[in-house]
């Protein structure tokens, strides 16, 4: 008899990611210690040294796991690493699929798919931005407190997945309670942190002085490529959420200079170590 099980199934949904998911779990299970990860961390652009402080590490590339791409743009290695940090079981993505790339939206937060059935329920999600609040300088930590979803994609578009909300509450996309948790640690480090909202677009172009004023209109603090579809899922999943947003430079317009990537990964290592000790300082919290 012809197996037709797969007919109809979404090629990033739930059972894609349950399929994925299995793949993986016997390989990371010796990262973890046997326990469930506390955190799952997705690490953007210049941000990947984080996973250099993981112990244990269990490091397992894109390629490698179904439904993965391998990673493209510079500053995402492109691996799916578990072990402990701060003594606390976690997974992390070394990178993200962005739909510049040419993904679709589903693709972008199928990672997200994964985490969960792997047994996240917290997501820390970082990116770097581009600071579009004129008191934003680059080297500032954002705390991410709302988006606006300029990218006009959606990853739940289509037909509705097992154990997903068909319509989910966005009203606080990003825990309030992780953010108090996340200013707590920060002033014990002496960290000054920002709170804001960041404005997710399509890319790959950065954006034009024009579109920059209509973001401070709208009343973005930040904008970026990234993170959007990520949180969308999170949401729709029950997976609570953290957001950090790196500022590696003003935008367009406000910055006096042509924008380059080079500039967003130069900023990005001066301020690691305050990036990496605060999420370092806030998984060792997490209950």
């Amino acid at each position: 008899m012809t197996d037709i099980s797969h007919l109809g199934r979404q090629p990033f949904g739930a059972a894609s990611a349950r399929e994925a998911a299995h793949t993986v779990e016997a390989r990371i299970a010796e990262g973890l210690g046997g326990e469930a990860p506390v955190a799952g961390i997705i690490l953007g652009s210049g941000l990947g040294g984080l996973a250099e402080r993981v112990e244990n590490p269990v490091r397992i590339p894109f390629a490698q796991i179904p439904g993965f791409p391998s990673a493209t743009v510079v500053g995402h290695s492109g691996a799916l690493i578990a072990g402990r940090l701060a003594g606390r079981p976690v997974l992390m993505l070394a990178g993200r699929f962005h739909m510049y790339e040419g993904h679709d939206a589903a693709l972008a937060a199928f990672p997200v798919r994964v985490l969960h059935a792997l047994g996240v329920r917290t997501l820390i999600v970082s990116n770097a931005a581009g600071g579009v609040r004129r008191t934003l300088l680059p080297g500032a930590l954002m705390l991410i407190g709302d988006h606006l979803n300029l990218m006009f994609r959606n990853p739940l578009v289509g037909p509705l997945e097992a154990g997903d909300e068909r319509f989910p509450d966005m009203s606080a996309a990003y825990d309030a309670e992780l953010r108090a948790l996340a200013r707590e640690v920060g002033a014990g480090q002496g960290l000054v942190l920002e709170e804001g909202v960041y404005a997710g677009l399509l890319g790959p172009t950065y954006e034009t002085p024009s579109e920059v004023r209509m973001m401070e209109r709208l009343g973005a603090d930040a904008v970026g490529m990234s993170t959007v579809p990520e949180v969308i899922m999170a949401r729709a999943l029950g997976v609570r959420v953290l957001g950090v947003s790196c500022i590696t430079n003003q935008a367009c317009g406000i910055s006096p200079h042509p924008l380059s990537h080079a500039e967003v990964l130069e900023t990005t290592e001066r301020v690691a170590k305050e990036f990496q000790d605060l999420i370092q300082g806030v998984v060792g919290r997490l209950g």
